[in-house]
């Protein structure tokens, strides 16, 4: 089924096929359903697992002291990733652009996407060669700025008033991206050393980051972020005290709690999966005209469906095009799959392999933030809105 043309049904006037421009929603349009689609999918099933394992994980700590998960657990929400969310969310990255617009993808589209992907992508993988402890640095700060960016989208999306100035958005930004990437440092040092250490083994080099480990950096580090939390979020709180901002307050409380408890790389991998992936997917859903129509007649498992009709070929693509790498590079997999010794490494454990997979990840992030950006822009929604507040 073609999908429709121009912006028909969120009532704006496209500049040209090379230029579309931002929405413009009216009721019933994609902003009328956007915001149902975020609660129903983004953000009730985040809020039910990872919830739930910090009370599980609070509760089992205060019985029996420090736990610890076993090593296939541990690895185990990175690995589902692979198929389930995670990698998927961005392997509909050819269509989405377009739809943000309100237009269907041509051909002409999917090949910028493609060209995109190709050169920012191939400019990122070679400087891991060059430089692998900067691009180690350069991939925390990248992540930071997008799943922060993801989730100023997602408040948006459900009515985010308290968002309306540009210092309570940069911050909820900073916030939001930092619990996943700065508060697990915080918290297991000595773990978060060992998954980005391996990240730059692959390409024989070694992480030196004692200083940053110490506890007088660490206490410095989390005093700052545990006073950007309270500023921004007394902030937004003086702009507008309404429902949304007492959500953002509650996840911004669990998603603090979460990450200092529970080991990071299982941690991220959750989170990678059920909040930030999902919340992309149901943005995927409100662009797409059918999966739109599909979530409105149906509900959202049909919705979720459709994206993954989308994302099928590309993921697929994408996890050959990882086996390749590993095969090629002699990291062992977990199902035991090696080759000859060549530059790469010879790392022949879980870890070489989780850290192939994020490096691999890191690669597709940077042209992935680019459309999130250019979504952004053509939504005039989450950091689009910088440019009109005050």
């Amino acid at each position: 089924m073609d999908e429709p043309t121009g912006h028909g049904e969120n009532g704006s006037v496209g500049r040209g096929e090379s230029m579309p421009s931002r929405a413009v929603e009216t009721p019933g349009s994609r902003g009328s359903i956007a915001a149902s689609v975020m609660r129903r999918v983004g953000v009730r099933p985040a809020w039910v697992v990872i919830g739930g394992i910090t009370l599980v994980w609070a509760i089992a700590t205060a019985f029996t002291g420090s736990q610890t998960l076993p090593r296939w657990l541990r690895y185990g929400p990175l690995a589902v990733s692979l198929a389930v969310f995670g990698l998927p969310h961005g392997a509909v990255d050819h269509l989405a652009p377009a739809r943000a617009a309100g237009r269907r993808p041509t051909a002409a589209s999917i090949l910028a996407v493609g060209v995109l992907y190709l050169v920012l992508g191939s400019a990122y993988g070679l400087l891991w060669w060059a430089l692998p402890v900067a691009s180690a640095a350069l991939f925390v700060a990248l992540t930071w700025f997008h799943w922060g960016q993801g989730d100023v989208y997602a408040l948006d999306a459900i009515g985010a008033s308290h968002l309306d100035g540009r210092g309570v958005r940069v911050g909820t930004l900073l916030v939001r991206g930092g619990l996943p990437m700065l508060v697990p440092l915080l918290a297991h040092p000595a773990e978060y050393r060992v998954v980005v250490g391996a990240w730059v083994a692959l390409f024989g080099s070694e992480l030196d980051a004692a200083w940053l480990l110490s506890p007088t950096v660490r206490g410095t580090l989390g005093g700052g972020f545990a006073l950007l939390t309270v500023a921004t979020l007394l902030a937004g709180r003086r702009r507008s005290g309404g429902r949304v901002w007492y959500l953002d307050a509650g996840e911004t409380a669990l998603l603090w709690g979460f990450f200092l408890l529970v080991p990071p790389l299982f941690a991220v991998g959750v989170y990678f999966c059920v909040w930030h992936s999902l919340r992309h997917i149901a943005r995927l859903i409100a662009v797409d005209p059918t999966a739109r129509t599909t979530f409105a007649e149906r509900g959202p498992v049909p919705a979720l469906m459709r994206v993954g009709r989308d994302a099928l070929p590309l993921t697929a693509v994408a996890v050959l095009l990882l086996l390749a790498i590993a095969v090629a590079g002699d990291v062992a997999l977990p199902g035991g799959v090696v080759a000859a010794d060549v530059a790469v490494g010879t790392q022949t454990d879980l870890r070489a392999a989780a850290a192939l997979y994020l490096v691999f990840i890191s690669v597709l992030t940077l042209p992935h933030v680019a459309i999130v950006t250019w979504m952004d822009w053509a939504e005039n929604a989450g950091l689009a809105r910088l440019v009109d507040e005050q």
